[in-house]
């Protein structure tokens, strides 16, 4: 079993950061429990195939972005959260934070909130 911090971790990378579909939807069965819910500023998302779609259609918006770490996981009882970029080398990033409640082993409920948007974006 992972712990929450390897989960959220692994989210931002293996899940938001991964364009091969394969890839993605086999981590998203690992790592997110079957009635997942993920909420952002563009919508909220029921279960693994909505996560799948949500996704996929980040990266068709921003090709090329770039997910990183900006500080450690911060945890709280069966929660995490992290703070990250995303954005192209060399550009202004988009700045925000990933809420994560954890239920069996699984992100049960993610919330993203955007600290920084770039004008441009």
């Amino acid at each position: 079993m992972n712990s929450i911090d390897t989960l959220i971790k692994r989210n931002l990378h293996e899940v938001f950061g991964e364009r091969d579909a394969k890839k993605r939807r086999e981590a998203i069965a690992q790592l997110w429990t079957e009635d997942c819910v993920f909420i952002d500023h563009s919508g909220k998302s029921h279960g693994r195939d909505g996560l799948d779609r949500t996704v996929a259609a980040l990266h068709q918006q921003l090709p090329g972005y770039v997910f990183s770490e900006l500080r450690p996981v911060d945890l709280l009882h069966d929660s995490g959260r992290l703070a990250w970029s995303y954005g192209r080398p060399g550009q202004e990033p988009v700045k925000g934070v990933d809420v994560a409640l954890v239920r069996d082993g699984r992100i049960s409920l993610m919330l993203t909130f955007l600290d920084e948007v770039p004008a441009k974006l």
